[in-house]
């Protein structure tokens, strides 16, 4: 008789644990969260009640700490105090109706300025790029300031750190940023931070999972941003990450994956703009508030210089400013979009943006991967194919072995974006980005020139051979769809 009465409390608090978890769950979930994302998270709480209550605990935040997100706010007010070249933006030759209301949206999100009188170059050689960067660090004579979310010395970069080493003795301050999370993944980790602080670099890792030294946050909140800059002079950003181009794992070299990325190379006023953001990780991981140097501003301005904007987005502002952009540029297109993504998993407001273009009669171009590193990622853009396609949007899928990592896009002949940002939900409210929009014709016919380039070596995806695909590949394609929105 105990027995029984003991057995039937068990199951009786057990009822009533899970009936709390449940009611509570409806309550806090949804609270200043998408539908999507919410409706996800409280499906995976109501299936498996202990199991998606704990992972919601884990990474069911995607804010910064209290601490983290202030100091964001003070260092955009030192930004909006210390900015050069706003008066050099060019007013002579027209602008779209619809670019000052994108410059003053970007302004309030990031509180960057546009600024003028700037130089760009796009580099699409992997091991060009590395060797682009390290001519700049060897001609350093004050300081180097590398923010890179994989930063990893392997036979490939060897030479950049070489670079990197005699620059420090020189004199030169060097001053290095790497996300824990993903340089801890690399085959070489332990190897690099040896060889950092033997050559005498200062270095930091961002957004690091130290629990039992007081840092903490959710663990898949990460730094995601590739940024160089040389002595206030010359900066470098976009899709590359410091590393062999198999990502020196084991199954990419078994599969001969390579990565296919784009940089760019900048001088100008903007470049101050990257030092502010390279500045703001730094203040965020060592409390240490640098001096904003900007190298001296000629009064000759070239017909060929360009108006560039940097655009700043993560779980340290309020809004999604990556995303904001995005839609504002996808919206305000007359012409013609073309985006490059390695991971498109876009939100409701992403695709509904999109479909609209085409419907508008814009020509909307996507170029994506034939094959993915990532499965789940993989599988989940893959689930978006039938709509984009039956909408319009011609899909063309970078051919194998290559995995087409570059991160842009082209409104009309007027506008170019580049950045660390892919176009998912991952890269809107978890990753720290950084995006460069450049207003200028040149800059965008270089960009075609890219484009064009991608197409040529990319086949295009039909909707008949969509439609063939096998049952196993859509459940699948729809089941990853469903995990991606748990934000």
């Amino acid at each position: 008789m105990e027995t029984g009465f003991w057995v039937s409390l068990s199951i009786g608090l057990a009822f009533l644990v899970d009936f709390v978890i449940r009611v509570l769950a409806v309550i806090i979930v949804p609270r200043n969260r998408k539908p999507t994302s919410a409706t996800a998270w409280l499906l995976a709480i109501f299936l498996i009640p202990y199991i998606g209550i704990l992972f919601f605990l884990l990474i069911g935040s995607y804010k910064l700490p209290k601490s983290r997100r202030q100091k964001q706010e003070e260092i955009n007010r030192f930004i909006i105090d210390s900015t050069d070249g706003i008066e050099r933006v060019r007013r002579d030759h027209p602008w779209p109706t619809w670019l000052e209301g994108v410059v003053e949206l970007n302004r309030k999100l990031g509180a960057m300025p546009l600024v003028g009188g700037n130089r760009a170059s796009l580099n699409g050689d992997y091991q060009g790029s590395l060797d682009a960067m390290a001519d700049e660090i060897r001609k350093a004579r004050r300081y180097v300031h590398i923010e890179f979310y994989i930063l990893t010395l392997d036979k490939t970069t060897a030479p950049l750190f070489d670079e990197l080493e005699q620059a420090v003795q020189r004199g030169v301050t060097v001053r290095v940023l790497l996300d824990h999370i993903a340089s801890l993944r690399t085959p070489d980790y332990k190897r690099t931070l040896k060889r950092l602080t033997a050559m005498g670099a200062k270095w930091q890792l961002m957004l690091p999972v130290q629990p039992f030294r007081g840092k903490y946050q959710r663990p898949d909140l990460r730094n995601h941003r590739k940024l160089l800059i040389v002595d206030g002079r010359v900066a470098f950003m976009g899709s590359q990450n410091i590393i062999d181009r198999s990502y020196n794992k084991k199954s990419n070299i078994r599969r001969g994956l390579k990565w296919k990325e784009l940089i760019v190379r900048l001088e100008g006023p903007i470049v101050a703009g990257l030092n502010a953001i390279f500045i703001t990780d730094w203040y965020s991981e060592t409390n240490e508030l640098l001096r904003r140097e900007t190298e001296p501003i000629t009064d000759d301005i070239d017909d060929n210089e360009l108006d560039a904007q940097v655009v700043p987005s993560g779980p340290g502002f309020a809004g999604e400013n990556n995303l904001r952009l995005f839609l504002a540029l996808l919206y305000y297109a007359q012409e013609r979009i073309v985006i490059t993504s390695p991971y498109f998993v876009p939100d409701e407001s992403m695709l509904m943006a999109i479909t609209s273009a085409v419907q508008r009669g814009i020509a909307v171009d996507l170029f994506v991967s034939e094959i993915g590193d990532q499965a789940l990622v993989y599988h989940a853009q893959r689930s978006y194919y039938e709509a984009l396609l039956r909408a319009g949007v011609r899909i063309w899928m970078y051919k194998a072995p290559y995995i087409l990592h570059a991160k842009h896009f082209t409104i009309d002949d007027d506008v170019a974006v580049i950045g660390s940002s892919n176009m998912d939900m991952r890269s809107f409210q978890l990753n720290m980005e950084v995006s460069l929009m450049v207003r200028g014709r040149s800059f965008v016919e270089e960009m075609r020139q890219v484009e064009d380039g991608y197409r040529k070596d990319s086949r295009e995806l039909t909707l008949d051979e969509w439609m063939k695909q096998p049952l196993r590949s859509t459940v699948l394609d729809n089941l990853a769809r469903l995990t991606s929105a748990l934000q």
